[in-house]
């Protein structure tokens, strides 16, 4: 057979014989007779003229049972009496009508048939008969009723889980969620939260999120911090997760079955625990930082006094330079010994004083959140804060990678920073008094922006601040021991880090701080000046 056979439709003439050949309606009188799907043929009324043997199986009635009879033989009178009314409607308006209802089998069960009922025309296209077609849905029926029983009940029970709960696909897409998820969503301001806690687990876990989720595994109680910032008091969470396979569901799998990676998260709110905790550590912490600021003001007493002295000694020695170089007088050399004798004694006590200067112990390196840490110092210094009438704004980046640094050192840094920025603020014609802190980073460093609403740092003294001993306050009664910004800028420089006074601030003053996130690596040279 040609393709052009296929390609031309057979026309009316050609359709027309082959309905009056005997065999075509005999080959059509069979086709009907063993199709796998119940037929039937009524007259107007719905009387049955014909069925095939499928009506039998699926009905229980033979040919002989169901001829003559009324299609209605087959209701079990629990049909509504509206889609028999929508079904007479559609067939007489000469329309194919397709729907479901509720029979009774022969034998006395019930069954749900899915029909399909159309009239048949004459050549005046006027309804001599019916034909319709149905089949048994009822096992399907009800595998459909009970997945949807058990989709329900597995919703019911997810969403009873005191816990937030979501199920993600391998998109990181919302496949199903509780009610707990939807209102930790509301509390966060975030659309997704799923989405920023699996950026900070990933960050934290790094190589092992890989693993666990390639072998199929899953973690338990990691906790992780969230802070919004503002007003909102940072979060705590303790994040279990599993990850497991399930077939695809669409068409393309019939054949050759693919599955889907899922990752099942819980988010249990640890914060109230973690508060009570931090209330404890913080206490400790004020004693520590309290202790410590003995040490680090002492430090700086002796610093700042063998600083002063070193200067008279300076003098002692360039007078002893000159009085030597004018010769061999009497009365020069004794005073050349007197002067000696006290550049000595000098000496000695400048020696003395800095054995006594308290060592500046290294702590260890460890990785560090910097929103926590900033966030405990501004606890730490609620109490000046709101003494001095300062409004904080507090701004963090909710995924922030952690620096190795020393946690202690960073802490007391940014402590004496926004001390510095209290005290500018608190001067007297300040009338706007606000504190903007923010974190934010790229893909190599960390941000930390503090900005104050004080008077500002005149542009000749931006450098200058950073030298030791210097402190743009006049008021010796400040309770400041001078010596600027140069603990902090040392702290930095531990850290690979570049502080700076941003010069186009004009509204008070802007500390830029930034450090690099993979610092145990050297860093450029830049990376230690003040700006």
């Amino acid at each position: 057979m040609s393709k052009d056979s296929f390609d031309s439709p057979p026309s009316a003439s050609s359709y027309e014989a082959s309905l009056a050949d005997p065999k075509m309606l005999a080959l059509f009188a069979e086709t009907v007779e063993q199709a796998p799907v119940a037929i039937s043929i009524t007259d107007e009324n719905a009387n049955i003229l014909y069925v095939n043997k499928a009506f039998t199986r699926v009905t229980g009635y033979t040919p002989e049972e169901s001829i003559g009879r009324n299609e209605s033989m087959l209701s079990d009178k629990k049909t509504p009496n509206s889609v028999y009314e929508e079904l007479w409607s559609c067939i007489k308006s000469q329309q194919v009508w397709h729907g479901y209802l509720l029979n009774r089998h022969k034998d006395g069960r019930r069954y749900l048939a899915d029909l399909t009922i159309a009239p048949i025309l004459n050549d005046r296209r006027q309804t001599t008969h019916y034909i319709g077609m149905h089949r048994d849905i009822t096992e399907m029926y009800r595998l459909e009723r009970r997945v949807n029983q058990q989709k329900v009940l597995i919703e019911t029970v997810v969403d009873s889980i005191p816990v937030a709960t979501v199920l993600l696909d391998e998109a990181d897409q919302v496949v199903l969620d509780n009610k707990m998820y939807k209102t930790l969503s509301a509390e966060l301001g975030l659309s997704d939260p799923a989405r920023t806690f699996i950026d900070i687990l990933r960050e934290e876990m790094g190589e092992e999120w890989e693993r666990i989720k390639k072998n199929k595994s899953s973690f338990q109680n990691r906790e992780i911090r969230f802070d919004r910032g503002g007003h909102y008091g940072p979060r705590w969470y303790a994040c279990a997760g599993s990850w497991f396979c399930q077939g695809d569901d669409r068409v393309e799998g019939f054949f050759h079955e693919h599955s889907h990676t899922y990752l099942l998260l819980t988010l249990t709110d640890v914060t109230q625990q973690k508060k009570q905790a931090e209330e404890i550590r913080i206490n400790a912490l004020k004693a520590l930082m309290a202790e410590e600021e003995k040490i680090q003001r002492l430090r700086e007493t002796l610093s700042g006094a063998i600083h002063h002295i070193q200067g008279p000694i300076n003098l002692l020695k360039a007078a002893k330079t000159m009085l030597t170089r004018r010769g061999l007088d009497p009365r020069n050399i004794a005073l050349i010994e007197m002067l000696d004798q006290i550049r000595q004694a000098g000496e000695e006590s400048v020696a003395h004083m800095k054995k006594c200067i308290p060592e500046n112990n290294a702590s260890a390196m460890t990785p560090v959140n910097l929103n926590q840490l900033l966030h405990e110092v501004i606890v730490l210094l609620t109490e000046r804060l709101l003494a001095s009438g300062i409004v904080v704004d507090w701004k963090p980046t909710p995924v922030l990678p952690a620096l190795m640094g020393q946690e202690s050192h960073l802490r007391t840094m940014f402590k004496q920073i926004i001390e510095n920025a209290i005290e500018a603020m608190n001067q007297s014609g300040i009338v706007t008094r606000e504190l903007h802190i923010a974190t934010w980073c790229d893909d190599h460093l960390l941000h930390v922006s503090i900005e104050d609403t004080g008077p500002g740092i005149p542009d000749e003294l931006r450098i200058k601040v950073f030298e030791p001993f210097f402190s743009t306050k006049n008021d010796s009664r400040a309770g400041h021991s001078g010596t600027g910004l140069t603990m902090a800028q040392e702290v930095i420089n531990q850290h690979f880090g570049l502080i700076r006074i941003d010069p186009h601030y004009r509204d008070g003053c802007r500390v830029r701080i930034q450090f690099n996130i993979h610092n145990t690596l050297p860093v450029p040279a830049r990376a230690s000046e003040h700006g």
